[in-house]
């Protein structure tokens, strides 16, 4: 009987897992860096797959990320397709310093700012940087939160597992 429960619990723990990762983007009003207004939600590149990846300024880890991926995202896109979506949670009085930021790492991706941190709240993200990475159908398939060194060669390898398939 133990040994029933057990295995009920450890299917049950993985359904649980499953559907966390599967999950669909939560529906929240954004802005880019020119104020136009975004749908979380609807976040799409054309059937293909979406890095996010949540920042702040004053995060250095979070912009040795960035900046690394930089490094190889031209790279990145032409093999697979993937966009990257960076996502600020800076509050409203340091995001004024969100744009000399990208400008001075010429980062080439689309910045969303979340500056009451609903995005990031939604998703359930404690800590940053945080990365997801959408499926072509809106589906969260992969979560990763901290980054050292190297540890864009993992992601860029669950993006090519995706697209694969």
């Amino acid at each position: 009987m133990r040994k029933r429960l057990r295995i009920f619990f450890i299917v049950i723990t993985l359904f649980l897992v499953q559907i966390n990762v599967m999950a669909q983007l939560p529906s929240v009003t954004l802005k880019d860096m020119n104020g136009k207004t975004v749908q979380t939600d609807t976040l799409s590149n054309g059937g293909r797959p979406i890095i996010i990846d949540f920042f702040a300024t004053w995060c250095k880890p979070c912009n040795r990320e960035l900046t690394s991926i930089s490094e190889v995202y031209e790279e990145w896109q032409e093999e697979t397709g993937v966009k990257l979506i960076a996502v600020s949670i800076d509050q409203a009085q340091n995001i004024n310093k969100v744009r000399p930021l990208v400008e001075q790492h010429s980062w080439p991706y689309e910045v969303l700012l979340d500056p009451n941190s609903d995005f990031k709240r939604a998703l359930g993200i404690q800590m940053i940087p945080y990365v997801l990475i959408v499926d072509g159908e809106g589906n969260i398939v992969y979560r990763h939160n901290g980054y050292t060194d190297g540890a864009e060669e993992e992601l860029i390898e669950k993006v090519r597992e995706l697209v694969s398939k």
